[in-house]
């Protein structure tokens, strides 16, 4: 039975198959920020994954009011953007998923290269259990590095507000940051 039978008797249509060629893990592989439509976040970053595209969407959790009640809700850090980490040339494969919008771009509307230190970054501050959220993007500020603590090896512009030391985790290209409060003495100037 093909696949067109069973798609029909499921009622589900069909999904593309990836060309295994296309994202071959010998080649050096970039991340790359999507823009998505509004919402569409998880579902490209699922549709993606099922093409076996590697794609990350930073999350938080985020309290909510509904009319009879709170509620603890998980959105995206970035609203409207995810993380595709894929081979140089073979991004246009991943603005296949319905959401996907295009990729941020530098030069001559080739998509921009987000560093791996910036993923891994955000990655880190993400799985911390440090309470974190969006901050404004600053374009001013002393980098620093995180030297010990849960964000060991992280760096990012010091912020002083109300007399909290605060860490800001920047990914320049999207012109977003994260803030996570950390202790004075675990932080080192660069």
């Amino acid at each position: 039975m093909s696949e067109a039978d069973l798609s029909a008797m499921t009622h589900e249509p069909a999904r593309p198959v990836p060309d295994p060629e296309v994202f071959a893990d010998e080649a050096p592989r970039f991340w790359y920020a999507l823009y998505t439509r509004p919402r569409h976040e998880r579902q490209v970053r699922d549709e993606l994954l099922a093409y076996r595209i590697e794609a990350y969407l930073a999350t938080h959790k985020v309290r909510r009011r509904w009319s009879d009640r709170y509620k603890i809700v998980e959105e995206p850090l970035f609203k409207n953007y995810l993380f595709v980490r894929v081979a140089d040339g073979r991004y246009r494969e991943s603005l296949k998923p319905y959401g996907a919008v295009a990729f941020v771009t530098a030069e001559a509307g080739k998509p921009a290269v987000i560093p791996d230190s910036e993923i891994d970054a955000v990655r880190i501050l993400v799985t911390s259990e440090l309470p974190h959220n969006p901050y404004p993007y600053l374009k001013v500020g002393r980098k620093v590095r995180v030297r010990y603590g849960p964000l060991e090896g992280c760096e990012g512009v010091l912020v002083r507000k109300r007399g909290i030391d605060r860490l800001v985790i920047t990914v320049n290209l999207l012109q977003r940051s994260l803030v996570a409060e950390v202790d004075a003495a675990w932080i080192e100037p660069l």
